[in-house]
């Protein structure tokens, strides 16, 4: 195993401390797990606070900032943050108009969340929760019950954040996320696993000249397993899979997304593939964003996630961000 770490015990913390080095304008709290905009509470604002397993970077703690989110709480690698993280979060960046809890659905998130809400309720801090679950390759997994929580997960940061920044309610907001959930589908294929550092070795075994179609952030397994394809064949298998679903009538937000160890040169070839299969279906693109957001450590593969877009949220998108992982319009 080569690997740029110290320990294994201590690669969440060690990244911690990196991350609060590089970026001064958020407020990063070690000893608790705790990644903040440093101007937080943010007056008459609601607050945004999402979290999950380390090893999906920049997802969430790069998307802490103006226009995302006010609070990431980080848990070690793909494990789920704990209920104190997620109260002490909430309570930290409530500035009196109500916390929105975005939770990705996996069974420990789950649980977690709905635990913090109620630590939270309990401290006088107004809770609402939204679930992602975009994922359409597989229904139920080891990790969930249901759909899995995958690269919708930016989109409903980014767009309720932007509602968040504009002032709206706790209520608007809320229904925004559902409205980008609803939206949103997504498919993840795998050419290698990835390697956690306390394993030290491969999360499962793919063998060469393979690939997963269906993968999920985590290393779980997909629909099946089929020998190498092309960029254009893998296009046309994965956003069909996601047009079997959505079925948008309107324009989409593309995120042609690396699951950590793809370059970019291969995730543009990609996107431009996704963009043939979308013109051959009728489906017409309005955003289309490209890079590793939502990753799986040192995965080699890609997702597509398409999100059916009105102008609104259109709006919302272009609206500026400033964060770690996600910047424009400021």
């Amino acid at each position: 195993m080569k690997m740029l770490i110290n320990v294994p015990e201590t690669v969440v913390a060690d990244a911690l401390r990196g991350m609060a080095a590089a970026h001064p304008d958020l407020t990063v709290d070690v000893e608790h797990r705790i990644v903040m905009r440093r101007d937080a509470p943010v007056a008459d604002k609601v607050a945004l606070v999402s979290g999950g397993g380390s090893g999906h970077e920049p997802l969430h703690g790069g998307f802490v900032g103006p226009g995302m989110l006010d609070a990431a709480c980080p848990g070690e690698v793909f494990t789920s943050p704990v209920p104190d993280q997620m109260a002490r979060a909430a309570a930290a960046v409530d500035s009196g108009r109500g916390v929105l809890f975005i939770v990705k659905n996996y069974t420990g998130d789950v649980l977690n969340f709905d635990m913090a809400a109620e630590l939270a309720e309990d401290e006088g801090v107004q809770i609402a929760k939204v679930l992602v679950n975009d994922d359409v390759a597989v229904v139920d997994s080891t990790y969930t019950a249901g759909r899995r929580g995958t690269g919708a997960t930016l989109f409903v940061e980014k767009l309720a954040g932007a509602a968040a920044e504009e002032g709206a309610p706790l209520e608007r907001v809320e229904a925004i996320a559902r409205q980008v959930n609803e939206s949103s589908r997504s498919f993840g294929v795998a050419l290698d696993a990835p390697t956690t550092p306390a394993k030290g070795s491969p999360t499962f075994h793919l063998p060469p000249g393979e690939l997963e179609l269906g993968i999920g952030i985590h290393g779980e397994p997909g629909r099946e397993r089929r020998g190498m394809m092309t960029s254009g064949e893998i296009a046309d298998f994965a956003v069909d899979a996601v047009l079997e679903d959505l079925r948008p009538d309107r324009p989409v937000l593309v995120l042609v997304n690396g699951m950590g160890a793809t370059p970019l040169l291969e995730l543009y070839g990609f996107a431009a593939e996704v963009h043939r299969v979308l013109g051959e279906r009728g489906v017409a693109v309005a955003r289309t964003l490209v890079g590793s957001y939502v990753t799986s450590l040192d995965m080699a593969g890609c997702s597509v996630t398409l999100c059916q877009a009105d102008e609104e949220l259109l709006r919302l998108w272009d609206a500026p961000v400033r964060t770690p992982g996600l910047r424009w319009g400021m």
